[in-house]
């Protein structure tokens, strides 16, 4: 564990060494802010918020033991009230991780995402750019989602087929989600899918097959039941 000293900056702030903290940075009680941790011009760390943590494994988890790059919050980025942003994760310019919410190592937010009330992206997660991400999901390793996608609350993303019982050899495979595709609430994705780009799928749907750009899926197990129409595409709407 990195070696945390108080500050008089905000009331019961804890900061470890080499913090990069520029004097604009708004910030709430009780932060810590581990070693190394980069943040940006006009930031907001909340009460509680806790940026920077170091990684901590359980003895037969497979994930990687590497070295981790210092945590970075870019510009005007937000960390909500509770918020955790483990060491090695990077939240990009503007982009709000919400209240007890979880970004573990490895993972990239984009510009202006926001990452919904106690949402977990776990490690090794690409997150582009204007992506909403709604209450309660979980954003499984290895997945990708790219600019401008909605994803709505308790939405689910798994990542192997073997639930563990597996060989060192064996890949965990995310979701990938293609831009501006829209995943209803409740959704579980199994793992390896990939929705196409301006792809919606129904609540509730469990998605065991890839989705082609435009399908609308619906149903257990998912199916493309008709396409978006045009006036539903983003463009429309931005």
């Amino acid at each position: 564990m990195s070696r945390l000293t108080g500050s008089d900056r905000a009331p019961g702030l804890l900061l470890g060494d080499g913090v990069e903290l520029p004097d604009d940075v708004e910030l709430g009680a009780y932060v810590v802010i581990h070693a190394g941790t980069v943040v940006g011009a006009g930031g907001r760390l909340q009460d509680g918020a806790v940026v920077g943590k170091p990684l901590a494994l359980g003895a037969r988890s497979t994930a990687s033991r590497a070295a981790l790059a210092p945590a970075r919050i870019a510009a005007g980025a937000t960390v909500c009230a509770g918020a955790v942003v483990v060491a090695g994760a990077t939240i990009g310019d503007g982009a709000i991780v919400g209240d007890q919410a979880h970004v573990r190592e490895r993972s990239t937010i984009g510009a202006g995402t926001v990452v919904g009330r106690g949402s977990a992206v776990d490690n090794d997660v690409t997150i582009g750019a204007r992506v909403r991400i709604q209450t309660g999901c979980y954003i499984t390793a290895f997945s990708t989602i790219e600019d401008d996608v909605f994803v709505a609350p308790g939405v689910t993303f798994t990542n192997d087929d073997t639930m563990a019982r597996h060989g060192p050899d064996y890949a965990l495979r995310g979701a990938t989600l293609r831009r501006a595709c829209r995943v209803g609430g409740g959704v579980v994705l199994v793992p390896g899918v990939e929705i196409g780009e301006e792809a919606f799928v129904a609540a509730g749907a469990v998605v065991t097959k890839d989705v082609p750009p435009r399908g609308v899926v619906m149903g257990v197990p998912g199916r493309v039941v008709r396409e978006v129409p045009d006036e539903d595409l983003l463009e429309r709407w931005t």
